[in-house]
């Protein structure tokens, strides 16, 4: 397999499993390597994602690991298999790294929940809010910087209009249902395509007014991205200078309890439409 120069998420993700798989076994690269016939710089750089891994070689190291979870096992051997370019490779070298690895998670989650403190979640966005968004990024963007960040905000969304999208739970605080991007207009705009999407099948949106008072973590906003197995969940953090991922057990499970309270405070989803509802009648 030849070296990747920048290697995604995906394949990252799947050198770090391997290497809990490993170490979960207690057994030291030099060892995995001898079991499998390798020298033991390939096992290092399979675990960094500096090299590819066949979907043959991920099972033999299951089995030299003595992994018994096979569906955690056919999940990490159908990420090596993975293949072709994703639509965010249209935006490398246009848009921050993070940028594409978060749409590559958005991809293949099957489920999605998030809360969202001061903004709209972003899959739910409408152009108008987001360019207004984006108006505001300091450093300002130029005219061009923009359009390139709406245009791939936009594509982000389309992964809920697929045939088979993440099931996904949005926590929106009353402040980001206030916050006028845009002016009146673009933000009743936003409002009315928020309780459109708050009926489809896959959507559903749960308010968090002011009078719930504080909760877990209201300082940031929080997405959670479900895998397809529980080990490959993925949590992501917004923060002003970029975006964090987390996906150790400890992380995840912390943020798994903080959703929970949160989701427990907010309001039911046909009570979050009739409060949207009274919020974009204001506007």
């Amino acid at each position: 397999m030849a070296h990747t120069a920048a290697p995604s998420a995906r394949r990252r993700r799947l050198g770090a499993e391997l290497r809990k798989m490993r170490e979960h076994a207690g057994m030291t690269v030099a060892y995995a390597a001898q079991q499998l016939g390798a020298e033991g710089s390939r096992v290092s750089n399979i675990e960094a994602g500096r090299l590819g891994v066949s979907e043959e070689r991920v099972r033999m190291l299951a089995a030299i690991y003595s992994c018994g979870d096979q569906a955690y096992v056919d999940a990490l051997a159908a990420m090596a298999t993975e293949r072709g370019r994703g639509w965010w490779d249209d935006y490398r070298e246009r848009m921050a790294v993070d940028a594409l690895d978060l749409a590559e998670l958005d991809f293949h989650a099957v489920g999605l929940r998030a809360v969202q403190i001061m903004h709209i979640p972003g899959l739910l966005q409408t152009e108008d809010y987001a360019n207004a968004v984006f108006s505001t990024a300091e450093p300002a963007l130029t005219p061009a910087q923009r359009r390139v960040n709406v245009s791939y905000r936009m594509r982000r969304r389309e992964v809920l209009d697929r045939e088979d999208p993440p099931q996904c739970t949005f926590l929106i605080h009353e402040a980001a249902l206030r916050m006028e991007f845009g002016g009146s207009k673009v933000a009743r705009g936003q409002l009315e395509r928020l309780l459109e999407a708050s009926e489809w099948d896959n959507v559903t949106v749960r308010a968090i007014p002011f009078s719930a008072g504080g909760f877990p973590h209201a300082g940031a906003s929080v997405s959670y991205m479900y895998g397809v197995v529980p080990q490959l969940d993925t949590v992501q953090l917004d923060t002003p200078t970029g975006v964090t991922f987390l996906d150790g057990e400890t992380h995840l499970a912390n943020y798994r309890r903080i959703l929970d309270r949160t989701e427990g405070l907010s309001l039911a989803p046909a009570d979050t439409r009739d409060f949207i509802h009274a919020i974009a009648q204001r506007l």
